[in-house]
């Protein structure tokens, strides 16, 4: 089969792949010696991963489309949240499933959360009943912490997910997969494309993994260049966003 043709530019030929730890101290460097917050961070993840999902999934228009969005109560559930509203704000019909119970949303994804709640966008916990019918499924319950086998409810939101027909679109990184060793944990999502973001991650390129990551993209979340010389001075220089704010990588 031909890969799809991308409306996206290529990334750059020697883009960097970082670890977890690395990740961490991006994030920890962009709100902390840069003043960025988390917030902003995840508008920006869930921008990118709207416009992804609108040009390559929604035929460049979302409208009366249904888009389901699996979200766990963790920075990469508050992106996903995100990119729901962005997307419904186009004219998509956007329905959230929650990976964990309401009350374990906190901070700055709790945040995300309330203001689809207050759009009245339908909102569950993941039950086990049958998944409706979708043009597409954005997978945001694990982000690059994750370790191990995902455990229930998540478990089983995933094999439902793998077994319903419509695409998946992952935040970041497939949920189930670790992001250093890209060990896959029982269940992982099986995407069609992954948003990643700032960097991609080491694990992402290991044999098994790939095949779960798909088409893999690369979002800006505006990570200043000044921060990797900073925090990595022995990194080369990183702008990947000269032509765009998504790039694909595979």
């Amino acid at each position: 089969m031909e890969p799809e043709q991308s409306v996206f530019p290529e990334a750059p030929k020697d883009l960097l792949f970082v670890t977890e730890e690395q990740m961490r101290e991006v994030d920890r460097a962009m709100i902390e010696d840069f003043g960025v917050s988390l917030l902003q961070m995840m508008e920006n993840a869930g921008r990118n991963l709207a416009v992804l999902a609108r040009e390559r999934f929604l035929d460049g228009d979302p409208t009366g489309k249904t888009v389901l969005v699996f979200a766990g109560p963790g920075g990469n559930g508050g992106g996903g949240l995100s990119g729901a509203r962005h997307l419904a704000n186009t004219g998509a019909k956007v329905e959230i499933v929650l990976a964990a119970p309401r009350a374990k949303f906190s901070g700055a994804a709790a945040a995300q959360l309330n203001v689809l709640e207050r759009a009245g966008h339908p909102i569950s916990e993941f039950d086990g009943s049958p998944l409706p019918a979708a043009d597409l499924i954005i997978d945001a319950i694990f982000g690059y912490s994750m370790r191990g086998n995902p455990r229930e409810p998540s478990a089983n939101l995933i094999r439902a997910a793998n077994s319903h027909g419509a695409p998946m679109l992952s935040n970041d990184i497939p949920s189930g997969i670790e992001s250093n060793s890209g060990h896959v944990g029982e269940p992982s999502i099986q995407a069609t494309a992954t948003s990643t973001i700032a960097l991609p991650k080491t694990g992402m390129r290991e044999t098994d993994a790939r095949s779960l990551v798909g088409e893999l993209y690369l979002g800006d979340i505006a990570v200043p260049p000044e921060l990797y010389v900073t925090s990595f001075p022995d990194m080369p220089p990183v702008r990947p966003f000269s032509r765009s704010h998504i790039v694909r990588v595979w």
